[in-house]
């Protein structure tokens, strides 16, 4: 699995911790990130990201901004993209499992360290479930 990670300033100190944590684990991560703290536009890195996964670059995504929003708003707007802002790991559960999510927006000002860790955990592990899910997602238009 190769997965995609972005993030504007506020997202920088948890990109960080994600990145070592994530490379502890084995997983190979491409940075599409800010570098440093500081003031940069979400926009520009979610471009980066959401197109890496539209184009099957990486398998999966993380996204990291303030509030979680904007950065999702942005991803959201890619062909086939279906990023979900998640704050605690049953809605990143929930996320992948009836929405097949590809990204994981994590709102940085609002989780903590290992809450990041568990939703991350929980996103990468959990498959989409199909079923009856899978026409609700058929049903999410693309350009």
């Amino acid at each position: 699995m190769i997965l995609g990670i972005a993030n504007d300033h506020a997202g920088y100190q948890l990109k960080i911790q994600l990145l070592t944590y994530l490379k502890e684990k084995g997983i190979e991560v491409t940075d599409f990130g800010s570098s440093n703290p500081d003031p940069v536009d979400y926009p520009d890195f979610a471009h980066l990201l959401a197109k890496a996964v539209e184009d099957k670059e990486v398998d999966l995504g993380i996204s990291i901004c303030g509030s979680g929003n904007g950065i999702n708003i942005t991803a959201n707007k890619h062909q086939g993209v279906r990023s979900a802002l998640c704050w605690n790991k049953e809605i990143s559960r929930l996320a992948r499992l009836h929405n097949d999510a590809n990204i994981v927006a994590l709102p940085a000002r609002f989780i903590s360290v290992a809450e990041a860790y568990e939703i991350v955990d929980t996103f990468l592990t959990t498959p989409f479930e199909g079923g009856r899910h899978c026409a609700r997602v058929e049903k999410i238009p693309v350009k």
